[in-house]
């Protein structure tokens, strides 16, 4: 990959304004996902490293190895029952990325965006739950309806987060 970040999952398509359900929880997320990668695209590896809202930890790069954490936690770890442990060591060690490789980031990213839409689409619906089990050892049951519908929110608040440190790299801005 070279110096400045084009990605090809930059193009965004809108969500469907009429369709079903699943289909409409998807379109939202894929949507938001395409969202965060255009704010990322274009960039250098040291904007995409840049904390330019100190006191802020954030970076876009932080955010992506983030990003790429959730979708493992929610999809492969809560939904599917798999188990994997974080990418980057311990809690919120993904947002330490001051010296992270960006190839690295988004190729995680990328896959775990895949793995998840291969396990939404083997869902027979979306009132299968998915398990998690706290350190304490209380278990919560969530919905794949509520899965999606919470990283929606986890993506538009992050790409909220997104758009500011974006207009301040490079005075880009944009929904």
């Amino acid at each position: 990959m070279t110096d400045a970040y084009e990605l090809a999952d930059a193009a965004r398509t809108e969500p469907p304004l009429a369709a079903g359900e699943l289909a409409t929880l998807v379109g939202f997320l894929d949507y938001q996902r395409a969202t965060f990668a255009w704010k990322c695209a274009g960039l250098s590896t040291e904007q995409l490293r840049a904390r330019p809202l100190l006191p802020s930890p954030l970076s876009l790069l932080g955010l992506t190895r983030h990003l790429a954490e959730v979708e493992r936690g929610w999809f492969r770890n809560v939904l599917n029952g798999e188990g994997h442990p974080g990418f980057w060591g311990g809690r919120e060690a993904e947002f330490e990325a001051d010296e992270a490789d960006p190839d690295e980031a988004f190729t995680v990213w990328r896959g775990e965006c895949d793995r998840a839409r291969e396990l939404v689409a083997a869902a027979p619906s979306l009132d299968v739950l998915g398990h998690y089990r706290a350190p304490d050892g209380e278990e919560t049951e969530y919905s794949l309806r509520w899965i999606l519908t919470h990283m929606i929110e986890e993506y538009a608040r992050h790409n909220g987060h997104a758009d500011l440190i974006r207009e301040h790299l490079d005075g880009r801005t944009g929904e």
